[in-house]
Formats: structure tokens, C-alpha cells, sequence
């Protein structure tokens, strides 16, 4: 009887496994219980960062290589590259592949649980097509494998990852990002490229799933190990609380995170980073902890101290700690880790939390049990903020417990709080205080990046000792690769002190504003210091180049909104402070298509579901940085910004869309371009617009004329062309109309210039009344009245392949991508050509 193939062969014959410390497989099983078992994905820094999916499946390992990683969003399609099986063993592998060796380069394990397919995977494999559940530490829920056909010559096997639409589902969140730790010893891959030790002993495996989806015990015959240490599992800062079944909601305390641990009658109380703090908080939560019925524990909580309204201050904890007050100390417990030789980090939430409960007495002693409540996030958000609380964690009832920054535990604050790196401070010239300010600045991408200054918050004596401190690491220069202007008579310090600071938010060049010092962070090493980032509305613009923010920097503004966090676009939650944050980021690019050019406005004072109105001339109690003026020709009033203050001011009014004419106020009887809005009928899909649009470059390009891409926001696509301004407006407006005409004559079927609907069934009108005078089109980079907040967004014309209409919006992933890339409209004006009436 003939020997099977070794499914190895391929995996050994590519490693030197005297020189690389990957395990080589020992002899792979031919047959498997049952189909599925366990699952890993590696990250992979080889010569291109890349994730590896790994299927248990008969013995071995079926693997992909995944290009850009995983993704919950089911709209994002991940290439996955099918390669050699690789040995079981080989799912617990981290570390170090040496240089010169298959795959070179550091590996952590990034995810680990249990896969199970749908059918038979064997047969799914044969096919092309795999359905499969992940139950993993950061994966879970329903996936999809699917075989892509091959291209000529193509020897890739070549597949897609794609997460289906389910309550695991994440739409525009980056897991890799939020969680970039290894789950088996909490290190990234920089560190395990570095050398370091594990943060911690490695995770528990995913525990097997029971019937109703959620984790069994990992519980076995004998005791498992108490770890010394457990990294702490960190939740992710998101605008708004998640919403629906699944999620508990606690209150979010406002102290010094700490585990607990006790063994045979012993406490120690340990930092997040696994500094031993007993002493600090002194006897009271002490013995507290020593008398729970248990002989030993790893209790996860927050030490506080309340203010005098009852809410948890961090200020008041700081002198209490200051002033050796442990009495005034509470510990407030909300998970368990392990219980009398049981590891419980793989049960789900809720039954950790009911052993919890079950261990701590109610009273209002030093300890005391965080309860949850199962209310709407929202809900339990907004009585948090009117209670004056820092805001609301939510957390899903079937997670297990695994370390580091997940989406299992998510945070919404009702203030923007966190912590900084003091870089320097300026002494004050008032008597008595030594203190007027500190400089403050956070991690990004392993430079220090300046986050502006804080001078309230810490009172004459607290300001005298923060003094002493910092004159302790005086350094000779600021630790910037470039200073930031304005520092004069600034003490530049060591970057180590890290301080707690409350601000309403961020700018657009990452500059918090109107910000107050909280006091002191010694649990957080200052490399460890970034700049939180949720969803909407408070983040630092991470996309920004070094050039893009020092262009928004000119972009300040001494306009105030009356209402900044009025929601302008409810259902994407955008405010009015989101709008004008947009603004300040895109200024550099849009200046030049909106100053000095009259302008017509689309205003929704209460948002966009609300009631909305065209203003085109100057209304009662306009800013003065909206101006007006007389057409010289018939005297009509026309509004114009010459500004970024005017933009400001018009943002103040509710106005969500800024429409422009195609001529400046200097030359406002020459246009200075030509624009065709290409508006397809309803039913007709994105390809036939760009088709159309394709058409519409091709005949401008026979024409010699230079032509630009912008979305429009909604339905379709503008194409632009820049000209000399020296036509007038009836040669501009004849000749688009003429060339729309043309188009429609040539492909009746496809186009129509004719603007009613019953011309329009089935077609694409190529719009040309734009070009008239007195006539506008929405502005380049303006924001649209739609309910998702998107845009007009100029593009280069290579992208018009993968291209909708509607793809960008104010804070998702696609407007950050695009702002990071060159301006394709730079130069716009200066491509412009005289028109030739005679093409």
C-alpha cells in the first residue's frame, strides 16, 4: 500500500532547523476527530509586515499569508496567499527567525482560539470556498475563505479573507491597530525583534465553546498556576458606547488601576506595568483583601478616592497619596483572574463578575464591588456625565479576559481625559508661584510630538512640589526633533514625568485645547505615552503629514461657536467642533478654491434632518468675517470669505454646504472653470458613472483642454477644467452645453443634456448648467448635506477605478488615507488653458 505525501515536506525543506528555532514538525496525523480544532495568526515581520492564518486541520496547519492583516470590517476584503502546512507546534512559535533563513524576521503570536468550518473544510478547500467560526482572543464570529481565479501566468494561490456582517462585525475599526500585542506574552513585535522578556507567563488557549457560544473553564484535574503577574486587559476609546444585548456597562472610575493578588493570606497591590504599590495605599484595602474567603486570588479594580460629592476624583487621590491618607482610599473590584487554583481568564465576563460578587460583602468599607448594568450605552453614558462621573466602560458579557488593548472592553468619556509626557515648563514672574505653565507632549511612531500647554489645575503648593520634580530632569535642549515656535522662556526637561489632563479637544494640528492639569501618573512610564483616538470628534489627526499640520496650523481661527457639540449630522454624529476640526485640516488645499469667490450657502441650523435653506445674500447678525459686496454689473449683494475666519463664521451658521462661483470677485465676469456634474438616473451603478466620467476626460483630453476629479458626495462624479480667466460667461456656458450636447448625441442610450427626469430615465445627465453666470457648484472639499457626512473630494485620476461617489466622510478611514497622499489639485489653477471656442 503506498505511502501517503508528508503534507511537512515543502515546510522543511525551506528552513535550516540547525540555524532557526521553528519547530520541524513531528509526523502529521492522518485522521482528526473532528473537523476544525485550534486556529493562530502570526505577525509576521519578515521582509513585509504581514499577518499568517493558521487552520488546524488533520495534523497540520493550513496556512495563509494575509497582506495587510485581518479586518471586522465585512466591506474590507483581505488577500490572503495560500502557502505550505506547517507543523502544529507551530502555533505556539514566537520569537526571532534568524537572517538568511525562509521568512527572516520577529513573529508573535498575534490571535489563538478554536476555528470550527461549516461542512466539510476538506471539500471547502476543493472548492474555493471555506465558511468557518473563529473563537479566538481578538477574532470571533463568522469568516469566509474564497479562492480568487488565477491570472495568466499567475502561480500564486492566491484567496480572500472576509469577515461576515455579525454581532463581532466592526465597521471602520482597526483590531490591528487597537491591538497590536501579542496574546501569548503581551510584547509586540518590536519587542520580540528587541530581545525583551514576556510581559507576563503566556495567556491561557481559547477555552472550548459550550453549546450557547460562550467559554467553558479551562479548569483541569490538577490546580492551575497562579501567575505573579497579569498585563491588564485595557479598553479601547470610542466617541459613543456600543449599543445592544451583548454589552454591560460600568461606571468609569477616575483613579489608579490595580490587581490584586493574594496568596495564603498576603496581598500585594500591583500597577498596571506590575509595580508592587501595597504600601502606598497603606492597611485599609490591605486587610480588606486579606479577609475574603478565599485562599488565593488575582483581583482586577481601580483604587479612588470620592470628592466630597461622592464621584471618584483623581486630584483628591493624588493628595491623599501626597499626604499618606489611606483612609480615604476605596478599591472598587470589577473582575476576577483567578480563584483558589482555578485560572478563570477563559470563563466569560458575567460569570467572573457573579463569583466576584459572591466574594466581596456589600458595605462601604475599602472594598467594595463595581456593579453593572445592562441599560442602553447611550443611556448609561448620559446619567454618568450629569453625575459628574469620567464616563461609562462598556463590556461584552461572553468575553474572556486576555492582556492588552482589545475591542472586548470599550470606554466613552464625557470629558476628553489622558495622560501626557511633561517636556518642559514656563516659570511664572508671579509672587508665589513657581509654576505658570507646563509643556506637554505624547508618542507617535517613536517621536515625541508637542501637545500644547496646561496652566490650570494645580494650585500654589501643589505647582511648588510639581517645581521641585521637574528641576530635577533639567535637560540642556528640548527633547523635539524640532522645536515648536512660541516656547520662549521655556525650561525644557528630561521627557519621564507623566501627568493626568482634562481637555475639551483636540485641534486640528494635534493641540489639545483649553486643558487642566489632574495631577501625577507614576503607574505609566512615559514611552508608553500616545494620543488616545476614538472614533469621531477628539482625535489628533494621526493621518497628517509633518506638512499638513503645519499648513492647518495657519488655520486658527478667533471665531467662537456658540454650540460646538450641536450634531450638524446626527446619524454619523458629527458636530458642528467636528465640522470646523475638518475644516482647519483641509484649509492648506481648499483656500484657494473658496476665498475671494461669491459664494451661495446651504444652511441647517439644526442639522441636516432639520430644516435647511439656500442663503445667497448677508442675513442679520453674520460675522464680520463674512463679507459682502455689489455686482458691478447689477448691483446684487453676494457674499464672499477672504479667510479662514470667514469659513469659521459660516460653520457658526449651520451652513453644511459651501457652493462657489466659477469666477473671483476680482475677474468676476471671466470664469476661471468649466464644471460637468454627471448625475445618473436612479438604478444605474457606479461603473456606468465612471464610465462616463472616463468618457467626459477623453474628449476634454482630444480637446486639449487639462481636466480634474473630484467625488461630489452623493450620486455621481465632477469633472473640472481649469481655464485663463478671459472668456466671458455666455462663451463658458455655450461651450458646455455644446459639449454636453455633443456626448448625448453621440451615445443617446448612455447621456442626455436635457435636465428632466423623463429625458434622464435610464441615462446620465451631464450637467452643464453650472457654468452661468450666477450659478454655483459645491466646493472643493466642502461637506455635503447627506446623512453620513461626506463630501466633495478632489482625487487623483488613478483612483477613479475603485472609486464611489460617496466614499469620503468626515472622520472615517478613507478621508485619512486620502489627506495623508499629495494634493492632486495643487496646481489646479495653474494648468488652466483660454478657452477656444472654435474646438
Amino acid at each position: 500500500m503506498a505511502t501517503a505525501p508528508d503534507p511537512l515536506t515543502t515546510y522543511r525543506a525551506k528552513r535550516d532547523f540547525r540555524i532557526t528555532s521553528e519547530p520541524s514538525g513531528g509526523e502529521a496525523r492522518r485522521k482528526a476527530k473532528k473537523a476544525g480544532g485550534k486556529f493562530v495568526i502570526h505577525k509576521h515581520d519578515a521582509r513585509r509586515l504581514h499577518y499568517d492564518l493558521r487552520l488546524e486541520h488533520e495534523g497540520v496547519l493550513w496556512s495563509w499569508a494575509v497582506t495587510r492583516g485581518p479586518s471586522l470590517d465585512p466591506s474590507e476584503k483581505r488577500l490572503a496567499v495560500h502557502v505550505e502546512d506547517h507543523p502544529l507546534d507551530y502555533g505556539s512559535f514566537e520569537g526571532v527567525i534568524p537572517a538568511g533563513q525562509y521568512g527572516a524576521g520577529a513573529v508573535i503570536v498575534w490571535d489563538e482560539g478554536e476555528w470550527e468550518p461549516e461542512g466539510d473544510p476538506a471539500k471547502g478547500m476543493k472548492k474555493g470556498h471555506i465558511d468557518f467560526k473563529l473563537k479566538g482572543n481578538k477574532l470571533a464570529g463568522d469568516w469566509h475563505l474564497v479562492r480568487l481565479r488565477p491570472r495568466p501566468g499567475e502561480k500564486k494561490d492566491n484567496w480572500l479573507l472576509i469577515k461576515s456582517k455579525d454581532r463581532y462585525a466592526r465597521p471602520g475599526e482597526d483590531i490591528l491597530q487597537d491591538a497590536p500585542q501579542s496574546v501569548a506574552t503581551g510584547r509586540t513585535i518590536e519587542e520580540v525583534a528587541e530581545g525583551k522578556p514576556p510581559r507576563a507567563e503566556r495567556q491561557p488557549k481559547a477555552a472550548a465553546r459550550r453549546k450557547d457560544g460562550r467559554a467553558r473553564s479551562a479548569r483541569t484535574e490538577k490546580p492551575d498556576k497562579m501567575p505573579d503577574f497579569v498585563p491588564p486587559l485595557l479598553a479601547t476609546l470610542r466617541s459613543a458606547p456600543p449599543s445592544g444585548a451583548e454589552w454591560l456597562h460600568e461606571v468609569k472610575f477616575d483613579g489608579y488601576r490595580i490587581q490584586a493578588r493574594i496568596d495564603g493570606g498576603k496581598v500585594k497591590l500591583l500597577t498596571r506595568k506590575g509595580l508592587d504599590w501595597t504600601k502606598k495605599f497603606g492597611k485599609p484595602i490591605e486587610q480588606a483583601l486579606a479577609g475574603l474567603d478565599c485562599d488565593s486570588a488575582i483581583v482586577d479594580g481601580e483604587v479612588v478616592v470620592l470628592a466630597d460629592n461622592g464621584v471618584a476624583s483623581f486630584s483628591a487621590l493624588q493628595q491623599a497619596l501626597s499626604e499618606n491618607r489611606t483612609a480615604s482610599m476605596i478599591y472598587y473590584v470589577f473582575d476576577l483572574l483567578y480563584l483558589d487554583g482555578r485560572d478563570l481568564r477563559a470563563e466569560p465576563l458575567v460569570e467572573r463578575k457573579d463569583r466576584l460578587a459572591a466574594l466581596v460583602e456589600e458595605g462601604e468599607g475599602a472594598l467594595r464591588y463595581s456593579e453593572h448594568f445592562a441599560e442602553p450605552g447611550e443611556t448609561m453614558l448620559r446619567h454618568a456625565c450629569r453625575m459628574g462621573l469620567e464616563g461609562v466602560v462598556s463590556k461584552r458579557a461572553d468575553s474572556h479576559y486576555g492582556s492588552g488593548r482589545g475591542l472586548d472592553w470599550i470606554k466613552s468619556k464625557c470629558t476628553n481625559r489622558q495622560e501626557f509626557v511633561i517636556v518642559g515648563y514656563v516659570p511664572s514672574t508671579a509672587t508665589g508661584r513657581g509654576v505658570r505653565s507646563l509643556l506637554l507632549g505624547y508618542n507617535d511612531k517613536g517621536t515625541l510630538r508637542y501637545a500644547g500647554r496646561v496652566g490650570t489645575g494645580f494650585s500654589n503648593r501643589a505647582g511648588d512640589e510639581l517645581k521641585k520634580k521637574m528641576d530635577r530632569l533639567k535637560a540642556k535642549a528640548s527633547p523635539f526633533d524640532k522645536t515648536p515656535p512660541g516656547q520662549k522662556g521655556a525650561i525644557w526637561l528630561k521627557p519621564e514625568l507623566v501627568a493626568e489632563i482634562e481637555f475639551r479637544s483636540w485641534t486640528a494640528d494635534g493641540i489639545i485645547r483649553h486643558s487642566s492639569f489632574q495631577g501625577l501618573r507614576e503607574d505609566k512610564p512615559a514611552e508608553e505615552v500616545v494620543a488616545e483616538k476614538p472614533a469621531k470628534g477628539m482625535a489628533p489627526p494621526a493621518s497628517a503629514t509633518t506638512k499638513a499640520r503645519k499648513a492647518a496650523s495657519h488655520a486658527r481661527t478667533s471665531v467662537t461657536l456658540s454650540n460646538p457639540d450641536k450634531l450638524l449630522w446626527p446619524q454619523a454624529g458629527v458636530s458642528k467642533q467636528d465640522l470646523l476640526d475638518y475644516y482647519e485640516t483641509v484649509w492648506s488645499r481648499m483656500r484657494q478654491f473658496v476665498v475671494d469667490r461669491p459664494l451661495s450657502l446651504v444652511r441647517a441650523p439644526d442639522g441636516v434632518e432639520g430644516q435647511r435653506f439656500f442663503q445667497k445674500h448677508a442675513s442679520k447678525g453674520m460675522h464680520e468675517a463674512i463679507r459682502t459686496m455689489q455686482d458691478p454689473e447689477d448691483g446684487e449683494e453676494l457674499l464672499y470669505i477672504s479667510d479662514f475666519d470667514g469659513l469659521a463664521a459660516l460653520v457658526q451658521l449651520g451652513v453644511i454646504e459651501v457652493h462657489i462661483w466659477g469666477s473671483t470677485i476680482a475677474a468676476i465676469e471671466t470664469p476661471d472653470q468649466i464644471v460637468f456634474d454627471l448625475d445618473p438616473d436612479e438604478g444605474l451603478d457606479v461603473e456606468a458613472v465612471r464610465h462616463a466620467t472616463r468618457s467626459v476626460r477623453a474628449r476634454l483630453d482630444d480637446l486639449e483642454l487639462p481636466s480634474f476629479l473630484k467625488t461630489s458626495g452623493g450620486k455621481g462624479f465632477h469633472v473640472v477644467v481649469p481655464l485663463k480667466p478671459k472668456a466671458d460667461w455666455a462663451a463658458v456656458k455655450g461651450f458646455a452645453h455644446d459639449f454636453a450636447q455633443a456626448m448625448a448625441e453621440l451615445e443617446p442610450d448612455r447621456y442626455t443634456a436635457t435636465l428632466s427626469k423623463k429625458a434622464r430615465a435610464g441615462r446620465i445627465f451631464i450637467d452643464y448648467l453650472r457654468n452661468g453666470k450666477g450659478s454655483t457648484t459645491v466646493a472643493p472639499y466642502s461637506a455635503r448635506g447627506k446623512p453620513g457626512a461626506t463630501m466633495s473630494m478632489p482625487v487623483p485620476w488613478n483612483m477613479l477605478d475603485d472609486l464611489t461617489p460617496d466614499r469620503f466622510a468626515i472622520g472615517n478611514d478613507a478621508l485619512a488615507e486620502r489627506l495623508k497622499a499629495a494634493d492632486p489639485w495643487k496646481d489646479f489653477f495653474k494648468a488652466g488653458k483660454a478657452l477656444n471656442r472654435k474646438g
